[in-house]
């Protein structure tokens, strides 16, 4: 399934390269955690035993093939909104199918923001449990260094969050040759594993992964089934980033580089547990030779931390998709690179992020902690993906019964892995539901306040008729020079318009009416942005379109109406542009929400960033008018 407008030129080696650093930083340090905590999901005994080691490799290995390489790289890759992947653009495509009316389309809308919500409960635990494992090296390298593990990683990451207000474009470009470097190096030292005892490729065989999960006691395959998912979590980034370097470099870099590496080490690891039951304890640094392990940890630091900035600067862009289609209040972005427009910082985001990534590192404490913390958002944000792809599907025209055959089988592995992460939601598993919880209701909350905010603005907007008819009567006076009014709806006339002509008992002598449409597609082309409509002589309505991957700048899409002609005869420098700046007013005079929620969203639209800085309009030609609205 894929939808028109996607990019299926782009092949070259060096976008792969690049998405080697991006797209599977996450993926590609699991080695360091996830097979040894699925050895320990087996219990004390299971390192020695060889039909165990053998059962858990094999079922890392059909993780990798179903989950990523079938499931992600195969089908929900053909999943695009004109080339941008993501759970947004999939709730985007949703949005705008036109089936926008009963209950049916607000539950998915709920599901599809709960799992956007999971992204940054994934977000906070990601960094923490990959820069952490990294360091736990030390541990073996230098036992007498395991008191500075924590503390060490709350430095790293403290930095990691510092820098991203200075953009990450210069050390990006060094991302993907050292992912690749890393890959190289996770799979030689597997290959060598491998070489001294090839009896562990008989993990390939499938039959092996069910004949274990069958057999052994179901509490363990259950507890060994959640702790192989971490060897996957990271497999959504191939779709999230999509829009950045297309499906085919994508998968070029995963077939050829990502998977074979952590094939090679996975195997690896269990060809040295097979021969060496004692090296369960950490079972990847256990495969480096000694001399090579200070570098090691090094290497593995810097992986993990280019890992790391990949979730930063996706959570940052997820921000922006959601700002853009109205799910979260508007935020302060900056742009850290003329050339880049992917390279933002959005300061809220990076702060709160990084509180929530502490608190990981320090209340869990060490990587097998917070290995029970990991994998519940993301198997759960997994299996929403798969069903809202199955509705895409569905929208686009393809045959139901094939759709429930493919994304239903899919589903179904889906719940399995729901189930078996389930289980740890007592071990920390709760930990990023809860911050998802919380992202969600402050989504749900922001969208349901905007939609009675505009109800309440419909009662006091003057309609264009009873407008222009009151100007017939009262004559008001005609200030000299060009304004421009911005308005949150295409019809009826602003309520800045209205507050400015009670005021000044006057109108300028050319006004223009200047609305900002969010689409539901990433970007709008040139031809499509621009709408302009004369109401009467004098009165003009502008609206401008920019797609949720799109940064509103209002001065930029005037320019280009002017480029047109479809405006002209006034400078830009030199108009005023007028602004209402609402204060809401939380009543249960209305029908709406929860009082509390009232209160919430007040507060989210008191500290949401100001509509002139937001829009790209320079201060000093803006004129705000204050206005309180009840909800």
């Amino acid at each position: 399934m894929t939808a028109a407008g996607a990019d299926e030129s782009r092949f070259s080696p060096g976008l792969a390269l690049a998405a080697l650093g991006v797209v599977y930083g996450d993926i590609g340090t699991s080695p360091l955690y996830a097979f040894g905590q699925a050895i320990a999901a087996s219990g004390e005994g299971g390192p020695s035993q060889p039909w165990i080691v053998t059962g858990v490799v094999s079922v890392i290995f059909w993780a990798l093939i179903v989950i990523v390489s079938l499931k992600y790289a195969i089908l929900i890759l053909r999943a695009d909104n004109k080339g941008e992947g993501g759970i947004v653009a999939l709730l985007a495509i949703l949005q705008g199918s036109g089936r926008r009316e009963g209950r049916r389309h607000i539950i998915f809308l709920i599901v599809g923001l709960v799992g956007a919500a999971l992204l940054y409960g994934d977000g906070a635990i990601t960094p923490a449990v990959s820069v952490l494992s990294a360091i736990e090296g030390l541990e073996v390298a230098a036992p007498s260094l395991t008191e500075i593990v924590v503390p060490l990683t709350v430095v790293i990451l403290m930095a990691l969050f510092m820098v991203q207000r200075f953009g990450t474009g210069l050390i990006g470009r060094f991302f993907g040759p050292v992912m690749l470097a890393w890959f190289i190096l996770i799979g030689l030292l597997g290959l060598v594993s491998i070489a001294r005892n090839p009896v562990i490729l008989a993990a390939l065989n499938p039959f092996v992964a069910v004949h274990f999960l069958l057999t052994a006691n179901p509490a363990v395959s259950f507890a060994i089934l959640g702790a192989a998912f971490l060897a996957v979590t990271g497999g959504e980034a191939m779709y999230a980033d999509m829009g950045h370097f297309g499906r085919n470099p994508i998968r070029l870099a995963w077939f050829t580089v990502a998977l074979p590496a952590l094939v090679l080490n996975y195997f690896g690891q269990g060809a040295l547990l097979l021969s060496d039951p004692a090296a369960a304890a950490n079972p990847f640094y256990r495969l480096v030779p000694d001399w090579l392990h200070f570098p090691a940890i090094v290497f593995a630091t810097a992986a993990t931390v280019i890992a790391s900035q990949a979730i930063i600067s996706g959570a940052f862009s997820l921000a922006r998709q959601s700002m853009q289609l109205g799910l979260l209040p508007r935020l302060t972005v900056k742009q850290t690179d003329n050339d880049e427009f992917g390279q933002i910082y959005v300061p809220m985001v990076n702060w709160l992020l990084c509180v929530a990534t502490l608190a990981a590192v320090v209340g869990f404490g060490s990587s097998a902690a917070l290995a029970g913390a990991y994998g519940v958002a993301v198997s759960l944000l997994m299996a929403i993906t798969t069903l809202l792809a199955a509705l895409v599907a569905r929208h686009w025209g393809y045959n139901l019964i094939l759709v429930i055959l493919v994304n239903g089988a899919f589903f179904i592995v889906d719940l399995i892995f729901v189930s078996a992460n389930g289980v740890k939601l007592f071990e920390g598993g709760w930990y990023p539901l809860l911050l998802a919880i919380l992202v969600a209701m402050l989504m749900l909350t922001w969208r349901r306040g905007q939609i009675l905010a505009e109800k309440a603005r419909k009662h006091l907007r003057v309609e264009e008729t009873a407008f222009f008819a009151a100007m017939k009567t009262e004559h008001p006076v005609r200030l000299p020079g060009t304004a421009a009014f911005m308005s949150s709806a295409a019809v009826g006339m602003p309520l800045s318009l209205s507050i400015f002509w009670r005021h000044t008992h006057a109108i300028p002598e050319r006004v223009l009416l200047v609305t900002v449409q969010g689409a539901e597609i990433p970007r709008i082309r040139d031809e499509e942005r621009v709408t302009v409509s004369s109401l009467r002589p004098g009165f003009e309505r502008i609206i401008l379109r920019f797609g949720f991957m799109e940064e509103p700048d209002v001065l930029k899409g005037m320019r280009l109406a002017m480029s047109k002609g479809l405006i002209s005869g006034f400078e830009l420098a030199e108009i005023s542009f007028y602004i209402g700046s609402e204060t809401i007013i939380p009543s249960q005079k209305m029908a709406g929400m929860a009082l509390w929620r009232e209160v919430l969203y007040a507060m989210l639209q008191r500290n949401a960033e100001r509509s002139a800085s937001y829009f790209r309009i320079p201060a000093r030609q803006v004129v705000q008018f204050g206005t309180e609205i009840e909800i």
